[in-house]
This record gives C-alpha cells, structure tokens and sequence, in this order.
C-alpha cells in the first residue's frame, strides 16, 4: 500500500467507462454504448436522502478542540448551505476564516509595534531606525543637512522628546 496513493496502492478503476472524454464520445457510439451511457447519467442523479448523515460522523471526524474553534463560522454558514450549495458555502466558510486570521495577526502585529517600542524607558521591544531621505542634486533642499547637530542625539532613543 503506497502511502500518498489517492487509491491505497489499488489500481484505479473508472466508473464512468470508455466514454469519459468528449472526444471519445464524438468518434462514434452505437446504440448499446449510448444506452449505458444514459444509465450511467441517471445514476449520477441523487436521491432525496443522500448524502446520507450518519449520526456521530462529525463528532468522530474532528476533535473536540477542533470543533470549538470551528463553532462560530460553522453556525454562521449553515444557513448559506441551501441558498449556496455546499461546495460554495464552504469555500466562503474557508476563506472568511483565512481572512479573518490574517485581519487578527496584522493588528496584533501593529499593536505590538505600537505599544513596545524600544525607547530610553524599556530595555526590550523593536528599535526602529529611520534613515536620512535621499537627496539628489536637482532636488531644490540640496545641499539637505542632518537634523542631529550634537552627539547626543545620535543615541537619544526618544530621551530628548520625552516630557521628564
């Protein structure tokens, strides 16, 4: 048994015979192969009580863990599954999800840039250095001089803006 084998290492078998491909059904078929083919569709057709639920399946299949975290979303999307269909419903489920992750990680990412500098009052935090702007010849501020005009404001961290 092949372990990233879709069919478990068992040779594929093709339900729907010879006449997958358009082309092959194009070429020619006689009377007995459009006869299958017929039946072939009209078993495709679900009934009314498929797909089946089975009780339990869903409580088997995710972990407690799991379902918790995916309650919200799934209440939410439940009642989109007949107006959707459920392919639909739960690509919209999968992406709101992602999105809403990615909302979630960008503002705590701002909140920690924001709130832990790394500044004369903390030892810790992200220390952000802005570099001079470039100036060109043509620009009309060249010759532009640095605004740090003693030592000390070259390792200020904030000390010198501060209110104390």
């Amino acid at each position: 048994m092949a372990p990233s084998s879709d069919t478990g290492g068992v040779k594929a078998f093709p339900i729907e015979g010879p006449f997958k491909d358009e082309r092959t059904r194009l070429a020619g078929m006689t009377d007995a192969d459009r006869a299958f083919r017929r039946q072939w569709l009209k078993d495709q057709i679900l009934a009314e009580s498929e797909p089946a639920k089975v009780p339990g399946w869903y409580e088997a299949r995710y972990n407690p863990i799991r379902r918790f975290y995916r309650w919200p979303l799934d209440t939410l999307f439940k009642p989109l599954v007949p107006l959707l269909g459920y392919e639909s419903a739960a690509k919209y489920r999968w992406f709101t999800g992602k999105f809403l992750m990615l909302g979630a990680a960008t503002y705590a990412i701002y909140y920690y840039f924001k709130y832990n500098r790394n500044d004369w009052k903390r030892k810790g935090g992200w220390r952000v250095i802005h570099s001079k702007p470039m100036v060109t010849p043509l620009d009309p501020e060249f010759p532009k001089v640095s605004e740090r005009k003693v030592g000390a404001d070259y390792a200020s961290r904030g000390f010198k803006d501060s209110i104390i």
